[in-house]
């Protein structure tokens, strides 16, 4: 078996290379400069263990998307899926809940911390993060030619990795913040007179060192590690570029190349270890292909065939492993006096292992989380997504709960044997109409239970501690994919309708992975971007970046002239320039969030009587985030682009049309 990539280098090395680089992460500042008289990078990255302890970095660093580790109730990919059709903000006890984006979002929101918007956002991290990502990558792209005694061969392996590195952090930042500075060195001296660089430009030049990657950087088959950056992952990568350009046919290409000739297949069947999901007496999982490829035991295995890339995130906290606390975020708050039994009493109970009250068959914290619900789900993703040619697919294993794939809140049994209603089903409403659920905002939905539910070791070893109840209740240490061959299915099928939406084999890629989740209902006739992106929601939910996939896509759609489900069609120039909270006009993102997810439905949730009413509001210039007003700010000899409809946005600012100018111009230093 293939080993994983850990930590195979030391802190002291890490240390280092956090100080090499101009734009330091710890600062205020991307934009600020660390002391050059501390150390000679020159040196220091003259060595090709120097060069891979950056690797290194870069690649560990990966999983900080998904977990970024700060916070117990933050994770850097919920602000991903709150700018979609597919979450909100949940937490409901949040004064600054990102409700009404389009008021409280703006250039001046509290970024100043990784915790800004009191917890529910972490815009401020992806700007963070993904800078520092860059920086690592620009470390081996500035020094490698300076290493003695590499082969043509190794060095551009090592190259063509931190190319990647440098593409994926810039493709999600092109998505979520547009126009930014382009960076492909570590530079001299500090600088403060950058200018932005426009997104089609940054596509181009990622392109090309993709196109570089993709020939140098090898198969997974031939790499000793799993983690590290592979010539599939490139493929994958270099085919959502080629897409964001319009180059349809050379996406086409790639995909194909991935599908049918790198070794990759579809996992059909039951596979790797078993896991019961910890407390079977309470929730039963009947094993089945959809649950076995979700648990983190088998993502990266080698019988695992459908894994392109993934992140490895095992071990103890000191071999850099973070905690994935998916079952206390995500999951409902519902271990409190808000959910009630029809007699009045409390629905469900935490009961403590060492009473005579205890049974197994009502342990739902153990079994289901201790969730706080800081995001839900909208209604499309519990329940709208899952009609396939106007039917509810019953047999889809992704939306299962019969399988024990999915929790909902109709599933659990109320547990207080104070309760005439003890053993019976949960209900939202009492035979009068009542409602027996306060804030159902927080407390009242369903969960995928096969993405989300995470064996917490550290909270398992307490069981028998003082709370008597502590089990699996946070989430815990879990392998992630980054790329998987289902992906590639989903984005062929894309690459062939920007070119021919009535090209026949579209619905092909599609019932695919409906046939291998066990679907009833398949894809006949045309199919829409509308269906495509459903069906990237069944199958990439807390995977793919929801709000970068659906902007790559209005972008696609506007570049393409094809139209969404809908009718509506997009102007290049105009999709991402407008402003308002109606349904005319916008981006494909907007009207996705506004029709599919909870935004802008005109109706007030009243939480409880001390609590402010909840009404999320999304505009249509919330298209992109704004830029850190601190950012432009610390740029004083240059002007920042700042985006449409936000404070400071002025049309007439300057940007780099074109990839050469801004790379020469990195050097230029008023």
């Amino acid at each position: 078996m293939k080993k994983t990539i850990k930590k195979y280098i030391s802190n002291g090395v890490l240390a280092l290379t956090g100080m090499s680089m101009i734009f330091s992460s710890c600062k205020e500042s991307f934009l600020e400069a660390d002391p050059l008289s501390f150390y000679e990078p020159v040196t220091t990255f003259s060595t090709e263990s120097g060069i891979q302890s950056v690797l290194a970095i870069a690649d560990r660093q990966l999983k900080r998307y998904w977990t970024d580790g700060s916070s117990r109730e933050v994770a850097a990919l919920m602000s991903e899926y709150t700018f979609s059709d597919l979450m909100v903000p949940s937490a409901t006890d949040k004064t600054d809940l990102l409700d009404n984006v389009a008021q409280k979002l703006t250039p001046n929101s509290d970024q100043t911390t990784l915790l800004n918007l009191n917890r529910v956002s972490t815009l401020w991290f992806f700007w963070q993060q993904t800078f520092e990502g860059i920086r690592n990558a620009n470390t081996i792209m500035t020094y490698i030619d300076g290493v003695d005694g590499l082969d043509e061969q190794t060095k551009n392996e090592y190259l063509g990795r931190a190319y990647f590195h440098h593409a994926f952090r810039y493709y999600l930042l092109v998505f979520q913040y547009n126009n930014v500075p382009l960076m492909t060195k570590v530079l001299e001296v500090p600088k403060l007179n950058f200018r932005s660089t426009s997104r089609d430009a940054i596509l181009q030049y990622l392109i090309k060192n993709m196109e570089f990657a993709v020939e140098w950087v090898p198969d997974q088959k031939d790499m000793d590690l799993i983690g590290m950056v592979n010539k599939g992952a490139c493929r994958m990568l270099l085919s959502k570029l080629y897409l964001a350009i319009g180059e349809y046919q050379k996406a086409l290409d790639q995909l194909n190349i991935i599908i049918n000739d790198s070794g990759y297949k579809l996992m059909t069947e039951p596979f790797g270890t078993f896991n019961d999901g910890g407390v079977p007496e309470t929730w039963k999982i009947t094993e089945n292909v959809i649950w076995d490829l979700h648990r983190p035991e088998n993502k990266l295995i080698p019988e695992n065939r459908e894994v392109i890339m993934g992140t490895p995130n095992r071990g103890a906290t000191s071999e850099s492993m973070l905690f994935h606390l998916t079952m206390r975020n995500m999951y409902p708050f519902y271990f409190d006096d808000k959910v009630k039994t029809p007699d009045g009493k409390r629905a469900l109970m935490n009961i403590k292992r060492q009473t005579a009250d205890y049974d197994p068959k009502y342990d739902y914290q153990r079994a289901l989380g201790r969730g706080v619900s800081t995001v839900r789900p909208t209604w499309f993703y519990q329940e709208g997504v899952w009609a396939v040619n106007g039917v509810m697919d019953e047999t889809d294993l992704r939306h299962s709960v019969e399988y024990g794939n999915w929790v909902t809140m109709e599933s659990l049994k109320y547990n207080n044997k104070e309760s005439a209603y003890f053993g019976q089903n949960l209900r939202l409403f009492d035979d009068q109409g009542n409602l027996l659920c306060a804030d159902t905002i927080r407390r009242w939905y369903a969960v995928p239970h096969y993405i989300l539910r995470l064996d917490d070791p550290v909270k398992e070893a307490n069981i028998t501690g003082s709370d008597g109840y502590e089990g699996a209740s946070d989430g815990g240490q879990a392998d992630w994919y980054l790329y998987r061959l289902a992906e590639a299915y989903l984005l062929r099928a894309e690459a062939k309708f920007y070119m021919n939406p009535s090209d026949p084999t579209i619905k092909d890629d599609l019932n695919i992975i409906r046939q291998r989740a066990h679907c009833s209902q398949l894809y006949q006739g045309t199919v829409t971007i509308g269906d495509i992106m459903n069906e990237r929601a069944r199958e990439l939910f807390w995977e793919e970046f929801r709000n970068v996939e659906l902007k790559r896509v209005s972008l696609c759609l506007a570049r393409s002239g094809q139209p969404d489900e809908w009718g509506n069609t997009y102007d290049i120039n105009t999709f991402d320039k407008q402003e308002g909270t109606d349904l005319n006009g916008g981006s494909y993102w907007y009207q996705r969030c506004v029709r599919y997810g909870m935004y802008n439905k005109g109706v007030t949730i009243v939480v409880d009587a001390t609590k402010t009413n909840i009404n999320y509001i999304m505009d249509k210039k919330n298209m992109y985030w704004p830029i850190p007003e601190k950012e432009i700010t610390a740029n004083n000899k240059g002007q920042l682009w700042q985006n449409y409809g936000y404070a400071g946005y002025d049309a007439n600012i300057p940007v780099w049309d074109n990839w050469e100018d801004a790379v020469a111009d990195q050097d230029v230093v008023d």
